[in-house]
C-alpha cells in the first residue's frame, strides 16, 4: 500500500513541471547545514574569516544544497519515492539573505524500471546556484 503523498509512476508525465519552493537563504541555514554535514570549513559559520576569503558573507557548503534538491523532489515525489541518481553542478553561491526558488520538470521516464528522470535548477538572485539531474523510482 502506498501513501496518499507518494507520486505513482502510472500518474508522471513528461514535461510535467513540479512545484516550485522558495527557501529563504539564512545564517541559520547555511550554519546549520554546514554542522549537520560536518563541514567545519570556516567560509560557512565564520563572516570574517568568509570576508578574509573574498566573500561578502558565510556561503552555503554543496552538501547542504544537496540536501535541499532532495527535499524539492521528494516534496513531489513522496516519501515512497528511492533516489536512485543526484547529479548537481554548483554556480553562484547562496549567501544570507537571498532566496533561492527551486524549479525542475520531468525529462525522461523508464517504464521498465519506473525510473523519473527530473531536471531541475535552483536560482536565486545572482543566478543559477545549483542545476542538475535526479533520478527517482516510482511505485
Amino acid at each position: 500500500m502506498t501513501s496518499k503523498n507518494t507520486k505513482r509512476f502510472e500518474d508522471v508525465r513528461p514535461g510535467e513541471a513540479l512545484p516550485e519552493l522558495a527557501v529563504p537563504v539564512t545564517v541559520t541555514l547555511i550554519n546549520g547545514g554546514a554542522i549537520a554535514t560536518r563541514d567545519y570549513f570556516p567560509g560557512h559559520h565564520d563572516a570574517d574569516a568568509a570576508r578574509a576569503l573574498g566573500s561578502p558573507h558565510v556561503f552555503m557548503n554543496i552538501l547542504t544544497t544537496n540536501g535541499l534538491v532532495q527535499r524539492f523532489v521528494e516534496q513531489w515525489a513522496g516519501p515512497e519515492a528511492v533516489f536512485s541518481s543526484l547529479k548537481i553542478k554548483l554556480g553562484a553561491p547562496n549567501y544570507p539573505g537571498d532566496c533561492m526558488t527551486f524549479s525542475g520538470s520531468v525529462t525522461q521516464l523508464d517504464a521498465d524500471t519506473r525510473t523519473v528522470e527530473i531536471t531541475l535548477g535552483g536560482k536565486n538572485s545572482m543566478g543559477n546556484h545549483v542545476t542538475g539531474t535526479v533520478a527517482v523510482v516510482l511505485p
